[in-house]
């Protein structure tokens, strides 16, 4: 089947929308973007950048495509969940049939503050679709660090929410979200489900606050957290005043906790046993899971097991997560730290 030919316009429709016009396509068209998870989010993300002609795609993502991924994640398909494949290879395979004239790069990569600069550096913009707190954190410190703006976005269940954050601060994602909610706090995916129809929803939201920037229509951008709720027919405003920035630990004080600090992420928090096949991750000393709660969310995602000192989910046959109070996790059935962090993201939600 003949190629379509180069000189075919096939930004036009985009064009000639008045507020991007030819001077806004061309500041798409010089412009960098990393997606950081190639999950959910991130394909739908990838997909439409993709197709609105930035100059150059960075695809991060550390994990392997699953069957369970095939009802939202869009770029997958079944041959890719059969073999395992890397969820930034596979998408960078779908991306250039999509389209073959801009430069997409995978990148196999767990985020840390040691690699984050060299993964993220010289983009002209981050969109968040990551699902993780910790990492979240640590996106934040580094665009504060090198004012580089991303996009954030969340969602779960039926819904989810939406800001771009310019880095800046005043407000940043700390003045919105100051710390990491204990283990098990927040909902994910894997616990509370979600619908494939929001999740497309909220990156397409994403991705429209990413094009209002790269075409240089700033004014345009929105300066409050959008929060929808799909199922719920909800749709709010949440506004972060001024003050939090004055406040905040991260834009008003210049603490970088995550990045320079003593709260740095990176992969010594994780460590396989010794003699077991299994991946110990975190803990903190003064932390208080509330283990029951955990217990009671899991019920229907595996089989449960519950005692004073830890609550253990078996959510396939070849993996169990121990969770204890100070919020350390074992995971048994790997000894792959990558692996062992991607099942804590899924079912406890850091």
């Amino acid at each position: 089947m003949p190629r379509v030919a180069m000189t075919t316009d096939r930004y036009a429709r985009q064009r000639q929308f008045a507020p991007i016009g030819a001077e806004g396509q061309e500041r798409i068209a010089a412009a960098t973007v990393a997606v950081l998870g190639c999950g959910a989010l991130g394909t739908v993300a990838s997909e439409l950048l993709a197709r609105a002609g930035v100059k150059s795609l960075r695809i991060v993502d550390r994990d392997v495509v699953e069957w369970s991924n095939l009802q939202r994640q869009s770029l997958f398909d079944e041959s890719d969940a059969e073999h395992g494949t890397a969820k930034a290879d596979a998408a960078v395979e779908k991306l250039t049939r999509i389209n073959s004239t801009i430069e997409i790069l995978p990148l196999v990569a767990d985020v840390t503050a040691d690699n984050i600069d060299e993964l993220l550096g010289g983009v002209d913009l981050v969109i968040d679709a990551t699902d993780n707190f910790p990492i979240r954190m640590l996106l934040n410190d580094w665009s504060l660090a090198t004012e580089t703006p991303w996009v954030h976005g969340g969602c779960v269940g039926g819904g989810g929410q939406v800001m771009l954050f310019d880095g800046r601060g005043n407000p940043c994602f700390r003045c919105l979200v100051p710390d990491i909610p204990p283990p098990g706090a927040v909902a994910t995916c894997d616990t509370a489900g979600v619908v494939g129809s929001a999740t497309h929803l909220i990156a397409s939201l994403q991705t429209t606050e990413a094009l209002k920037w790269l075409s240089g229509n700033r004014h345009a951008v929105r300066r409050s957290v959008l929060a929808v709720e799909a199922w719920e027919n909800r749709i709010r405003e949440v506004e972060l005043s001024p003050k939090l920035g004055e406040s905040c630990v991260a834009c008003g004080q210049r603490q970088l906790d995550f990045l320079r600090g003593d709260r740095r992420v990176t992969a010594d928090g994780a460590a396989t046993l010794c003699g077991r096949d299994a991946v110990q991750i975190g803990g903190t000393p003064n932390a208080r899971v509330d283990l029951g709660r955990i217990a009671a969310a899991w019920q229907g995602v595996g089989r449960v097991q519950s005692t004073r000192f830890f609550t253990r989910l078996y959510p396939n046959r070849k993996h169990s997560l121990t969770l204890f109070r100070d919020g350390r996790v074992v995971v048994t059935g790997t000894q792959d730290v990558g692996e062992a962090r991607s099942l804590v993201d899924r079912y406890i939600g850091q």
